[in-house]
Parts: C-alpha cells; structure tokens; sequence
C-alpha cells in the first residue's frame, strides 16, 4: 500500500510557488501545491483534462473562466477540461491547495 499523510507536504518556495507531488499514474496525479502571500499558478488550460482543486490550508483564490473564489479549507472546485483556470494566495499567511488532475498530461 502507498499511503501518504498529507500534512507532510508543506515545504514552499520564497521563489515560486511549489508543486509536491504526491501521486502520479498515466491516468492521473494528485499534488499539494504550497504558495506563499502573493504567489500563484498562471491562468492556464488544459484541453483533454478535468482538474479539481481543493483547499486545504490558508485563503487561497481560484480562477475558473474569469470567475474567483475562495478556496478555504475543506472546499473544491472543479475546472472542466479546456477552462482556463488558476489560484493565487492573496495571503496573509501561507496556503495549501490538494490538486487532482486526470488524465496526467505529463505522462504518456
């Protein structure tokens, strides 16, 4: 069994925003995204693939074609696939963002 605790994932980055994966299969991935106050994953799509991003720590914001939102702990959002979406933590303290995507892009 791959068991994996969640509250280890929390490490950020003063330069970016950080990604740590915590699954990852050709048919999906499960990340803990970590941003500091003012970071955030540019407005982006993804044609083939749904992503659902749910707030785990902090007052993160999320984007879903052109809409915001809150994203507090304990809250999901689902980005249909081709939506241009994003988040952003406006801060003031530091944010964790559970993020499920499938299929994995990344993978063949």
């Amino acid at each position: 069994m791959n068991l994996h605790h969640l509250s280890h994932f929390r490490e950020s980055s003063a330069e970016k925003m950080r990604k740590h994966g915590v699954f990852s299969t050709p048919r999906f991935f499960l990340d803990v995204y970590c941003l500091r106050p003012g970071q955030a994953q540019t407005p982006h799509a993804h044609p083939d693939a749904d992503k659902v991003y749910v707030g785990l720590e902090g007052s993160p914001r999320v984007q879903v074609d052109g809409e915001e939102a809150a994203l507090p702990p304990g809250a999901a959002v689902h980005c249909p696939a081709a939506s241009r979406h994003g988040v952003h933590n406006p801060g003031p303290g530091d944010a964790r963002v559970l993020v499920f995507m499938t299929p994995n892009p990344g993978k063949p």
